[in-house]
């Protein structure tokens, strides 16, 4: 049992909400702070009807710092696609940095800055936005993946990260081929420290 969650919250208009999120620790409180967490967001979406991913993140932290423990927090990453335009609007809560894959073959980061949900109240949360064309997409992450290690002790690390990312083909599933790489790195009889979630969002070109 672990913190990591996503999810997807349908919203007027054809957009839709994203989120992946980690709350710290492990076993059963991390379960129902993630539980919790997860209720809420969904709630702060569909009450605020917004396109504003800040203000659902604003709302959701001072809802959760009643009912988390003082030692715990989360970290959370909410986008809003608008999937006619192709705009991602997206605000951080201290998450790991998802990647947008160009077609250029480059992986860029997607920063906004903000602290952790449930650690402090009145936070608030810079929100950006990129559009995406078709073939682009943005990976998001949890920190096992990168928090690995290898029989040696060294992380798989952002670095590494980022550049399998950006040199992904086209063939096969990106998820796959990282989860490949990952096994490759900690070699046979790894042990697995953390949970590891990974969603990629992807544009496609639209159906005639």
């Amino acid at each position: 049992m672990g913190g990591d969650f996503y999810d997807f919250h349908p919203l007027p208009e054809g957009r839709l909400g994203l989120v992946l999120g980690d709350a710290t620790g492990k076993g059963v409180p991390a379960v129902l702070v993630m539980s919790t967490t997860c209720g809420m967001l969904r709630l702060a979406a569909q009450a605020l009807d917004s396109s504003s991913p800040g203000e659902v993140l604003e709302q959701v932290n001072e809802a959760l710092l009643a009912r988390i423990p003082s030692n715990m927090f989360v970290t959370c990453f909410y986008a809003i696609l608008d999937s006619k335009s192709g705009r991602l609007s997206y605000a951080n809560a201290g998450h790991d940095l998802p990647y947008v894959r160009r077609g250029g073959g480059d992986a860029e980061e997607l920063r906004a800055r903000g602290m952790p949900l449930g650690l402090m109240p009145g936070m608030s949360y810079e929100e950006k936005e990129i559009e995406l064309d078709v073939g682009e997409g943005v990976f998001f992450y949890s920190d096992g993946l990168v928090e690995a290690h290898d029989p040696k002790g060294e992380m798989f690390g952002f670095p590494r990260l980022r550049a399998l990312v950006a040199d992904h083909r086209e063939e096969g599933s990106l998820g796959n081929f990282l989860l490949e790489e990952l096994y490759s790195f900690t070699r046979e009889g790894w042990e697995q420290e953390d949970d590891i979630t990974l969603v990629m969002l992807q544009r496609s070109a639209a159906r005639s």
